[in-house]
């Protein structure tokens, strides 16, 4: 859910069936996931990350037959919410089951934390809703906290002192996962600088 910004219920009933893994036009492993819920059916696009941990999730399941779902108890049963059965767990080993604010995380807090992931690096809120089945209005309801100042660079291109800085060699360009090592992080690039104003 933090990678594909899916809701719980998709994630709850996505099955083996529904995952396809693919190659864009220049070679990259994408993952398409075919999800339902809410009466809707929509297909969303996930980086190659998420193969790899779908593959992890299949090599310790019981349930790994296409029709099995993905996301099942310790015994290879549908779960009945996935919160009770896997999140409280892993949020309470991980010591984030309780937020900054105090209160407790539920399973939405991944789809919270992908949508302000994808418009913190610019994603078109158009396609941002289209991938999270959802509206404009809500995402800019809901995500008004992204301000124009986390995305200054995009807003500022093409304007004096706001040229394009050359991409980063491969070994020193940023993870794009949700779930990239803090620990490997490097001192981010330097910034253009504005011209002072006349």
């Amino acid at each position: 859910m933090c990678n594909t910004g899916m809701r719980p219920p998709e994630a709850k009933n996505l099955r083996w069936r529904d995952v396809a893994i693919r190659k864009d036009d220049q070679g990259r492993t994408l993952v398409v996931l075919h999800v339902r819920g809410k009466g809707k059916f929509r297909d969303l696009v996930a980086a190659g990350n998420v193969a790899d941990y779908l593959e992890r999730v299949r090599a310790e399941s019981r349930a790994t037959k296409l029709d099995d779902f993905v996301f099942t108890t310790e015994k290879g049963q549908p779960a009945s919410t996935l919160y009770e059965s896997l999140i409280e767990t892993l949020l309470e080993k991980s010591e984030l089951r309780v937020s900054s604010s105090g209160k407790l995380r539920s399973t939405y807090c991944f789809r919270h934390t992908y949508a302000t992931f994808r418009l913190t690096e610019g994603v078109d809120v158009y396609f941002l809703a289209k991938q999270m089945g959802t509206s404009v209005k809500m995402i800019e309801d809901h995500y008004g906290h992204i301000t124009p100042v986390k995305n200054a660079e995009r807003i500022l291109q093409g304007l004096p002192g706001w040229e394009p800085i050359a991409a980063l060699p491969p070994a020193e360009a940023k993870s794009d996962s949700v779930n990239g090592d803090a620990a490997e992080a490097k001192a981010p690039a330097a910034r253009p600088r504005a011209k002072k104003a006349a």
